[in-house]
């Protein structure tokens, strides 16, 4: 079987995973609408949890694709930089139509019941939060937020903030608390008027 229907099953996976969570994925569902066999199914993956886990693998390479695309942009100060990641994020969320993000949505499903799920999204969110600190210690490097600001705390707590905002989207059907909580969090960090 070529990467082809590999990366067929994942796509669907990722759209069946963001619908259903991992509990409600069914097998037969992801099969019947992809339209492969079961055996290339495993040929690929070694069960129902391996592939969820080349889900989250292949969800997090274009989280960190966008993280590149924005946080890279030296054409934008840092502070904008961050602001423009989380708007496309949020845009991405419509676009799917799940207000959320698949991490969080997972990481409450299965962090109580699975320890490899737990470590999986516990590492996708702190490489979030590395790269988010990342850009703050450049805003902070140009005096954009104070001196005394713990750059790496902020950036991990900027996507604690960000879960709990997308989390109250999701239930809300709504993106308001989104725009909210990152306007709120750039706002009370910023030095300088103009630079979120």
């Amino acid at each position: 079987m070529t990467n082809t229907t590999k990366q067929k099953l994942i796509e669907a996976g990722l759209a069946m995973l963001l619908q259903h969570g991992y509990s409600s994925l069914g097998l037969q569902a992801l099969l019947a609408e992809t339209g492969v066999p079961k055996g290339s199914f495993y040929h690929h993956f070694k069960d129902k949890e391996d592939f969820a886990l080349k889900v989250i693998d292949t969800y997090i390479g274009e989280v960190h694709k966008a993280l590149d695309h924005c946080l890279l942009d030296e054409s934008l100060p840092p502070l904008k930089r961050i602001r423009r990641f989380f708007e496309l994020t949020q845009q991405k969320y419509r676009e799917d139509g799940y207000m959320g993000c698949l991490m969080g949505g997972l990481g409450q499903e299965l962090s109580g019941t699975s320890e490899t799920f737990r470590r999986k999204i516990e590492w996708c969110f702190s490489s979030i939060g590395e790269r988010m600190a990342a850009c703050l210690q450049e805003a902070q490097r140009r005096g954009d937020i104070p001196k005394n600001v713990d750059t790496d705390h902020m950036g991990h707590l900027l996507v604690d903030c960000w879960e709990g905002a997308a989390l109250r989207s999701r239930l809300r059907r709504d993106p308001q608390s989104l725009t909210a909580m990152l306007d709120f969090y750039l706002g009370s960090i910023a030095t300088k008027v103009g630079v979120r």
